[in-house]
């Protein structure tokens, strides 16, 4: 894994899509407290003080770009954002010299995360104005764009789920960019789940890889009329079925551990234990070191184990930082013996 890694030279970029949100991470100890002081001061009205909040950049396509770049890689990102939040973009990314960002004038999304403590782990659950990600087509992509996907080394469509133009634009971004490798990360499909599993028979000649989460990968069993994920045996063969029913390769990463499965093989890398600090956005540093282990040539496990590790040294990171290609082989090295 080390070597192939460290020799990875790519010609051209990986080209991520489209979406970007300004967040607002809110941290919640006791919701059960938060609630009763809501309560009260819906009343009179007032100020609820004390609870920890940041404000980042975000969207998953912005988070996938942001992680590619820190762990080396040559990227370019087409988003959508106006005036004010274009500069919070250019600031975000002048920190890199392989970072090319294409970026249509329009309304960003915004969303508020909000990070609950339970007895186990930190969930999170997120409040969007989707701005105009929501209606991201084809047809807002010009020549420079174009051009960008014709020599493109991978393309990597997110968060399908938000925009309703997502299965249009996705098929014009991959046949735009017919040599290079193809991810789609749809994001929560809860709402849009039916058109969904539609939706996969019309990209299934492009996609080389759909990768979800736990929830995701649930909510798509269950419109296939399969069990949802439970012990690492029993996810093995739903991943393996969705996989082969389907005709595309699926990645699926999971608190517990990330598998892999192209409908004949299957293969599995347990998660590295952490402790978690920062959740929000940790799917995406997922999905970038994924799509890298994929352009390097790893093997599957390795793939796997490399993501796990991109992801979990994310989550660990108090400030939500993704890490570098240096720290991750470190922490992989380290953690693997």
């Amino acid at each position: 894994m080390l070597e192939k890694l460290r020799n990875l030279k790519l010609i051209n970029s990986v080209v991520v899509l489209n979406d970007f949100f300004l967040d607002r991470i809110i941290k919640i100890q006791n919701l059960d407290d938060l609630y009763r002081q809501i309560l009260e001061k819906s009343k009179l009205g007032g100020s609820i003080r004390g609870i920890p909040q940041t404000d980042l950049k975000g969207g998953n396509a912005t988070n996938v770009a942001y992680a590619l770049a820190r762990l080396g890689c040559p990227v370019s990102l087409i988003t959508i954002a106006d005036k004010i939040s274009t500069q919070i973009l250019k600031e975000t990314f002048s920190e890199f010299d392989k970072v090319l960002l294409s970026i249509i004038d329009g309304k960003p999304g915004r969303t508020t995360s909000l990070e609950f403590n339970n007895a186990e782990s930190i969930v999170n659950v997120m409040i969007s104005d989707l701005g105009d990600n929501e209606n991201f087509g084809p047809e807002k992509l010009g020549m420079e764009e174009q051009n960008m996907l014709a020599s493109a080394d991978a393309v990597i469509m997110t968060n399908w789920a938000s925009n309703k133009k997502g299965t249009e634009l996705s098929q014009f971004a991959f046949s735009q960019s017919a040599s290079a490798f193809h991810l789609l990360d749809p994001a929560d499909i809860q709402s849009r789940s039916e058109e969904f599993k539609q939706t996969l028979p019309k990209l299934v000649d492009y996609l080389n890889s759909i990768c979800v989460n736990e929830n995701e990968c649930n909510v798509l069993l269950k419109q296939s009329e399969l069990d949802v994920i439970s012990g690492e045996k029993e996810t093995k063969k739903l991943v393996q079925e969705l996989a082969k029913r389907y005709s595309i390769p699926v990645d699926l990463h999971t608190s517990t551990g990330s598998y892999w499965s192209n409908g004949k093989e299957v293969e599995y890398a347990k998660s590295f234990q952490v402790q978690p600090k920062f959740v929000t956005g940790a799917g995406d540093v997922w999905d970038a070191a994924n799509v890298i282990g994929y352009l390097a040539s790893l093997s599957d496990l390795e793939r796997l184990q490399f993501a796990n590790g991109a992801a979990s040294l994310y989550v660990s990171n108090s400030l939500g930082i993704p890490p570098t290609m240096d720290e991750v082989l470190s922490f992989v090295r380290a953690n693997s013996q």
